[in-house]
């Protein structure tokens, strides 16, 4: 699949990599890019950029109705990027906030698999098209510090194997992308090194061009599947340290 001249649907499009992931489909060529937020009025600094590209739409990925709605209206996306997300950087056991742990499983996980089972049949009308879903390190390998998050994108990483897998037959590629640290909002209070968005939005919508279907972008995502992959025994007890420290 090529990005130049797909028409793309960006969840949590006003806030995070969203708007990197705007740009990023801007310069390589999308037709067409539907922004999508709960508030699309929070898009409207990033829509004045290019208004014949770029259109602002509702959504809520939590919804069901609003995520049905959105399908249907847009029936012509052939690229869904789920970039929408939420994290409350909390550990497990002195924290235990579950009302925060419930919010991050119902956009992380069940937003995430709502928009894919949505789009499967519009993706499919277009010959297959590409679903490309945020991910994290953090869903291999839990850091303590933001666990709950990690959780719910491990439930994430799970359903995006299961996704694959499900929609092989009609050739949707289902991309997982996995960085590790980002600059961006929600990992603002976090130490470097952090990579930057719009190198995660360069490997994300590169691996869609070339059918990469797991991607890790940035030198500290790229050793972390390395260690995994060598001993991943010995990543979760060097994660671990980070409570004492």
């Amino acid at each position: 699949m090529q990005v130049q001249g797909a028409i793309a649907l960006v969840t949590g499009a006003n806030g995070g990599i969203g708007q990197y992931y705007i740009q990023g489909l801007q310069q390589t060529g999308a037709a067409r890019i539907y922004a999508g937020a709960r508030n699309p009025d929070s898009l409207k600094d990033i829509a004045a950029a290019d208004p014949a590209r770029i259109i602002p739409i509702s959504l809520d990925i939590t919804d069901e109705a609003s995520v049905k709605e959105v399908a249907e209206a847009y029936s012509d996306v052939n690229l869904l990027i789920n970039n929408a997300g939420v994290g409350f950087n909390q550990r497990l056991v002195p924290d235990a906030n579950f009302d925060q742990m419930r919010a991050e499983i119902e956009v992380n996980y069940f937003g995430t698999l709502r928009m894919c089972l949505a789009f499967a049949p519009v993706l499919k009308a277009h010959g297959g098209g590409a679903i490309v879903n945020m991910l994290t390190m953090l869903a291999k390998v839990n850091f303590p510090l933001n666990a709950s998050y990690g959780a719910s994108k491990a439930a994430a990483l799970l359903a995006t194997q299961g996704i694959r897998a499900e929609l092989a037959s009609q050739k949707t590629l289902v991309v997982g992308v996995m960085p590790g640290t980002v600059d961006a909002g929600m990992s603002k209070h976090f130490p470097p090194p952090k990579v930057a968005p719009e190198e995660v939005v360069r490997a994300a919508l590169q691996a869609v061009v070339d059918e990469v279907e797991d991607v890790y972008p940035g030198e500290q995502a790229q050793k972390m599947q390395a260690q995994l992959l060598q001993d991943p025994k010995a990543i979760e007890k060097w994660m671990a340290e980070m409570v004492s420290t």
